[in-house]
């Protein structure tokens, strides 16, 4: 199922347009400026070009690749002119993000046979981390699907405060515990009240400290253990939540989280706010890791799910 499936639209694809303007805007004064006065694509247009994508926080192994690919088709097709370098930017960068495997995603389903379907959110502090999981539990419940939230970030009260008032604003359950609580506690209780309850979705928050990553690591494999003495599968995708305005740093903590634990995908927030969306291909194609939300705006129905051919169009959109 595409973006345009029977939960997209116009609307979505106007939230994207909107939501990476700035980007745009940026990127393509860069590449403008890259390939001003030729009329082919050769050896200065491809060194303009790496520096384009380098300073539109592409990055720089990305970049590499992105110009790699560019240059062997314009050596393939002996002639390309810079008119046409566009379209083929597109479609090379198109080519290095990655799909992910299961796509029930796109209608915010969920895999078959996979009932309960537990989500763990990671992700530093202040990237809009409980922010994502609200806004994901209220797209979830629009699809028809009940949701219960697992607030584990107990060491940060204003964290379990937050995601209590998304559940009342979304309208779903909530498992929570008193302040210092063990997240691996909060965790088991959640999914033990979604299999009694018969629940689709289980969305739990957790710790979002990266000081000390053996900390880290051990208290995310103790949750996934206790998880899986329920649901023995169980976390079914392990979502890392990056804010794409920090840009470079975003690509930091990818590292860090990929290395701390197993993450499946990922969910990169205030694009709207920035012109370094290039650093959503940065992290796709450096971590081999699906990108299946992105945050446009800060209204509810501003996460909007990820498709790598709609988000190339919105970048090359004139």
């Amino acid at each position: 199922m595409g973006f345009f499936g029977n939960l997209f639209g116009k609307k979505e694809k106007e939230s994207l347009d909107q939501g990476l303007e700035k980007t745009k805007e940026g990127f393509f004064s860069k590449i403008t400026k890259a390939i001003a006065g030729k009329s082919t694509v050769d050896d200065e247009v491809l060194d303009n070009l790496e520096d384009a994508l380098i300073t539109a926080d592409v990055g720089v192994d990305t970049t590499l690749e992105i110009v790699k690919r560019v240059e062997q088709r314009v050596a393939k097709d002996k002639y390309v002119g810079t008119s046409e370098l566009n379209k083929l930017l597109q479609s090379e960068i198109e080519g290095i993000l990655v799909d992910h495997a299961d796509t029930s995603y796109k209608n915010f389903g969920i895999p078959e046979g996979k009932k309960p379907y537990v989500i763990l959110v990671v992700g530093v502090n202040g990237v809009g981390k409980t922010t994502t999981i609200g806004k994901l539990a209220h797209n979830f419940k629009k699809a028809g699907k009940s949701v219960i939230l697992g607030a584990a970030d107990t060491f940060r009260a204003a964290a379990v405060d937050q995601l209590v008032i998304w559940s009342e604003r979304v309208g779903v359950p909530i498992v929570k515990q008193a302040m210092g609580s063990d997240p691996a506690s909060v965790a088991f209780d959640t999914v033990q009240s979604a299999v009694a309850q018969g629940a689709d979705v289980v969305i739990i928050d957790t710790a979002g400290r990266l000081h000390n990553k053996a900390y880290l690591m051990d208290e995310l494999s103790k949750i996934k253990r206790v998880i899986q003495k329920v649901i023995p599968d169980a976390p079914h995708d392990v979502m890392l939540v990056l804010d794409g305005s920090t840009g470079q740093n975003a690509l930091e903590q990818a590292k860090q989280f990929t290395a701390a634990t197993d993450v499946k995908s990922l969910a990169i927030t205030k694009l709207d706010g920035t012109a370094k969306g290039g650093v959503v291909l940065a992290i796709a194609s450096q971590f081999k890791i699906p990108v299946k939300y992105i945050g446009v705006g800060e209204k509810i129905d501003d996460l909007i799910i990820f498709d790598k051919h709609e988000f190339v169009d919105s970048l090359f959109k004139l």
